[in-house]
């Protein structure tokens, strides 16, 4: 039954990743037929990250309310509906509108459910949470990319989508008794974990440092979702449909690896495996400045998106051990806020860069946030008292 639920999670999963990269995908199509600048994105992303942010913050007080089943079951509704409605928009206002419940919907689902699975199964599970989150960020830019190619354009690819998306919410309310059924009826939340309160987060050591990585990670992962398309598009000159693709094999590289590091997560410690999506970063941001084929861009992509994959998923099942279970619901929405915060900053300074500059900075840029990240990390785990993998107080693996 346990594992059924965390099939059903899977799948909830994916819902949250879909909404999330068809945008990116589409957006090259939809600033042509609005007639606008293609900076205008930022009023989309913005909107998204705020609404998330703001849902994150208080998802502690509505999850031990309504619970996780029930709340993401209502939040994929939101979102499905969000997506439906950017079909129709006839302009970039009304997107904006639709934004808003997509951004309400998703910040409950990532906050609830990062934290249940990070509490009640193992690395490995949280590994395999993120990568069928890959799965559906992979999902929905093929799908626009094949729209795009054919008649019906970017609204019959956000139609496509929706009713995806549709499906994994008729998914989530068909197995809301399994969420009793699992917890044998017992409280989800203990007390202790409801009296947690923000101005408590605050305090717990290593938790402000530890926004600046979830900012920079996720920065670093919506700047290249948001803009690699449109960096195809006008610095190598690709066609929309074609540069769809490079955005395919980003997410891909997300999801592969997610799905690696869930493999290795037994054998390998979680900050061994950020080591190495960090190192796999690296080459993809070098072969980005290489002056080599198209081919190779997509390569890169595949590669940053291969690296960035598993740094999040770990990053957060590391969230009980280094501040407590009691305390891990209400950090956990913390670590989402930052995040949220993150995709939305990041690409918006990059827009001001790419507007008043050239989308030429792209590279410049990811090597800039790439660098913020790891010194980010690198004060976490000095504060955290991490060498190594290793707590230096209890010498516990973390």
């Amino acid at each position: 039954m346990s594992l059924l639920l965390l099939f059903v999670i899977f799948i909830s999963f994916i819902g949250l990743g879909i909404p999330d990269s068809v945008f990116g995908a589409s957006w090259p199509a939809i600033y042509t037929e609005f007639g606008i600048p293609y900076t205008y994105n930022n009023f989309v992303c913005i909107t998204v990250a705020l609404c998330t942010t703001c849902s994150s913050v208080f998802s502690h007080k509505i999850l031990t309310k309504f619970k996780t089943g029930n709340v993401t079951a209502f939040s994929t509704l939101l979102t499905a509906a969000g997506l439906l409605g950017f079909s129709f928009a006839p302009n970039i206002y009304f997107m904006i509108l639709f934004s808003i419940p997509l951004g309400l919907g998703a910040g409950c689902i990532d906050s609830g459910l990062n934290n249940y699975v990070a509490l009640h199964y193992k690395a490995t599970h949280m590994n395999y949470l993120h990568c069928f989150y890959g799965v559906g960020v992979a999902l929905s830019p093929f799908v626009m990319s094949f729209m795009l190619s054919g008649d019906l354009g970017w609204r019959g690819g956000y139609r496509v989508v929706f009713i995806i998306q549709l499906i994994i919410a008729v998914i989530c309310l068909f197995s809301l008794p399994l969420w009793k059924k699992v917890s044998n009826n017992t409280e989800e939340f203990t007390e202790a974990e409801k009296k947690v309160r923000l101005k408590d987060v605050v305090k717990i050591k290593g938790v402000k440092i530890g926004w600046f990585v979830f900012f920079f990670a996720c920065g670093l992962e919506f700047t290249c979702g948001n803009w690699c398309t449109t960096f195809l598009v006008e610095c190598l000159n690709l066609e929309k449909n074609v540069a769809a693709i490079g955005l395919t094999c980003y997410y891909a590289g997300l999801a592969s690896g997610r799905l690696t590091a869930g493999f290795i997560s037994t054998r390998v410690s979680p900050w061994n495996i950020i080591r190495i999506g960090l190192l796999s970063i690296c080459i993809g941001i070098v072969l980005i400045f290489l002056p080599l084929p198209y081919v190779f861009a997509f390569i890169a992509m595949f590669l940053l998106g291969f690296g960035i994959g598993p740094i999040f998923p770990n990053l957060t099942h590391l969230t009980p051990i280094n501040y407590g279970k009691d305390n891990s619901p209400a950090v956990v929405g913390t670590q989402m806020a930052a995040s949220n915060l993150g995709v939305m900053a990041a690409p918006f300074i990059f827009s001001l860069l790419a507007q008043y500059v050239s989308v030429n900075v792209f590279p410049y840029y990811v090597l800039i946030i790439f660098c913020a990240l790891i010194c980010s990390i690198f004060l976490l785990k000095q504060s955290l008292g991490i060498y190594n993998g290793y707590k230096t107080n209890k010498q516990k693996r973390s």
